[in-house]
């Protein structure tokens, strides 16, 4: 916890289980069935409600984690600026523990016969008049000063200090507390509906517009996206006094001691705790009505079904750690990804996915292809593919992007001869293309000990070529193995007659038996990686492919060729595929670099050897470091 004096009760009670406390819903899903089986129908009825009523939750929850995760929304009329980071994320991880405190209480009542014997019609608009009225009366009330007492040091050091450690907040920010402050705050707002039900009113409806509508304006407050128009205060000023907006909240956390209010300032202006510059942030941001440009734009796609589950705008805690594969977590969710692969694949368009900056000097950011691994592998996908890619190019340049870096499959050689086929299509394009396989080769070739003499390679495409051609220079024997009769013809004229020598056109894996530089090029078997001697390092470098198989554990297995971002980068909060937190791959990095170097030049079709030592030099000037 991030309170500054953890005190009692404030892990929630299932907080060990990890993710298996969804299971804690089964106890609920038991009662429904015996309530089918025994036909009760009443009391089934209420389970039934209970238990759809947290399924929306963790929907709409999810929904407001992606809107305000969405660049093309986020950008506009963003309030704090100063970005949302991994520890964030892994304080916001338990965002939904309060849906299941409230099930859990809710099912509760239902056992109580006084609640649970009872007819509810489905709606009641009596009934909703007087839960609102009650909220903002009493539960409005109570609470604002329950906040301010909160934020006395006993209490604030002890619960509240865990939620204010989210400076910038997001969506779900907003239900990031302690246990014990969560069972104060079902107790208050149970009064509406306990109210509601003790005048006779309740319904089934008053559980769903009142809970959902709660959790949005909830999320509302800390979404870091200011909105709300400003005609609507404009057309009816006293409105300001009666609902939040979420420029009037991010104030509370950041000056603290005041805007106590839960969603109506009103209580803020007779407690004497408004902000004076509440107005003036609104009006200042809201303003500011341009979407900030992106220097660079980083173009990838997803890798498998699930992966999609695993970008910034699908689930927070998923995005912030690498994606190793489908687990049982990711599996839970096959259907929801199942669906969305058709409809990406035939409505999709490019879309931004994410974004980070280095404060004043350069914007970026991650655009994706509605396109998974597999589709670079159908024959009738090549021309729709590269429209996609050149669709995206094009709409970089009309935002004013200068760089536009591809990730992944988008710069293959067989798709568009490695962004080449682009350049020539569109001669009119003023962003730069980088493919950055300049800067991966370089990584390749740096992260080699000094002393190596000797390496074995595995492939025939141009990254492998022009590592091989750079090795051989500087006196490092070669051994290829390759199925491509025309990749030596290719090779050879780039190195002397002496360093020729270097080369070893090899046929079998075993040749490389007494290599412990193994530099691959592409999936290689278990069976293959046998040869490989014992503590061989094993350079993994075609990103589009599988992951190698983890069968030699006697053997260093480096990760694709990426780098540590500088120090000063913000606003990462998403893994980049399987890489750890912080670290982007070679391509990535590239562009961010052709940007900050103002270079003129597109990098595309083959590798220039000689730019190498060049693109790796201004990598670090700019403070990236290699990662392995």
């Amino acid at each position: 916890m991030k309170a500054i004096q953890p005190g009692a009760w404030t892990k929630f009670p299932w907080h060990s289980m990890g993710d298996c406390k969804y299971l804690l819903y089964l106890s609920l899903v038991g009662r429904l069935l015996y309530g089918l089986i025994r036909e009760d129908r009443g009391r089934y009825d209420l389970y039934f409600h209970v238990l759809l009523l947290a399924v929306l939750r963790h929907f709409f929850g999810q929904l407001g984690i992606s809107l305000s995760r969405w660049p093309y929304l986020s950008s506009r009329y963003q309030i704090q600026k100063k970005g949302f980071s991994f520890d964030a994320v892994d304080l916001s991880s338990n965002w939904d523990d309060y849906i299941i405190l409230d099930t859990l209480l809710l099912s509760v009542t239902v056992m109580i016969p006084m609640f649970g014997n009872r007819y509810y019609p489905p709606w009641d608009w009596t009934g909703l008049v007087i839960c609102a009225l009650l909220h903002m009366g009493p539960a409005e009330a109570i609470y604002y000063w329950l906040h301010r007492a909160l934020h006395g040091h006993y209490l604030y050091t002890r619960y509240h200090s865990h939620h204010h450690s989210l400076f910038v907040t997001e969506a779900n920010s907003g239900t990031v507390h302690p246990f014990l402050e969560h069972l104060m705050y079902a107790s208050n707002f149970a009064i509406p509906l306990f109210g509601t039900w003790a005048l006779g009113r309740f319904s089934i409806s008053t559980l769903y517009v009142y809970t959902l509508t709660f959790d949005t304006l909830n999320a509302i407050g800390h979404c870091n996206v200011e909105f709300v128009p400003s005609w609507l205060f404009d057309a009816f000023p006293p409105l300001k006094y009666l609902i939040y907006t979420p420029s009037y909240h991010s104030l509370h956390h950041s000056q603290v001691h005041t805007n106590f209010c839960l969603f109506m300032p009103i209580y803020d202006y007779w407690g004497g705790t408004m902000d004076k510059n509440s107005d003036a942030l609104y009006r200042s941001v809201r303003r500011s009505d341009s979407q900030e440009r992106a220097d660079n734009v980083y173009l990838t796609h997803g890798m498998d079904l699930l992966h999609m589950m695993h970008v910034t705008l699908g689930i927070q805690s998923f995005a912030a750690t690498p994606y190793k594969g489908p687990n049982w977590r990711l599996w839970l969710l096959y259907p929801l990804a199942l669906i969305a692969m058709p409809l990406l694949w035939i409505l999709g368009q490019p879309f931004a996915a994410d974004k980070y900056w280095i404060p004043r000097t350069l914007r970026g950011e991650t655009w994706l292809i509605p396109r998974y691994r597999f589709h670079y592998s159908l024959p009738v996908e090549k021309v729709r593919i590269n429209a996609l890619i050149e669709q995206a190019i094009v709409m970089a340049e009309d935002e004013g992007c200068r760089v536009v870096s591809l990730g992944q499959l988008n710069k293959e050689m067989r798709l568009n001869g490695s962004g080449a086929a682009i350049v020539v299509r569109n001669p009119h394009l003023k962003v730069r293309i980088v493919t950055g396989l300049t800067l991966t080769a370089a990584v390749v070739i740096n992260r080699l000990p000094k002393q190596t003499k000797e390496v074995f390679l595995v492939g025939s495409s141009d990254l492998i070529r022009s590592v091989e051609i750079y090795l051989v220079r500087r006196g490092v024997r070669v051994l290829v193995l390759t199925n491509s009769p025309r990749y030596f013809g290719s090779t050879q004229p780039k190195v002397t007659k002496v360093n020729q020598q270097l080369i070893v056109n090899v046929m079998s894996f075993q040749e490389g038996q007494h290599c412990r530089e193994w530099i691959l090029d592409e999936y290689v078997e278990g069976k293959d990686l046998k040869w490989a001697p014992p503590g061989a390092d094993l350079h993994h470098v075609c990103q589009g492919s599988k992951p190698l198989p983890r069968t030699r554990k006697d053997c260093t297995y480096a990760m694709y060729p990426a780098m540590h971002v500088p120090k000063s980068m913000k606003g990462l909060r998403s893994c980049e595929g399987g890489l750890p937190r912080g670290v982007i791959s070679a391509s990535h990095a590239a562009g961010v670099v052709h940007s900050l170097e103002k270079w003129t030049h597109n990098e595309v079709g083959p590798i220039d050897v000689e730019r190498i030592d060049t693109v790796w030099a201004a990598a670090l000037k700019h403070g990236f470091q290699m990662a392995v």
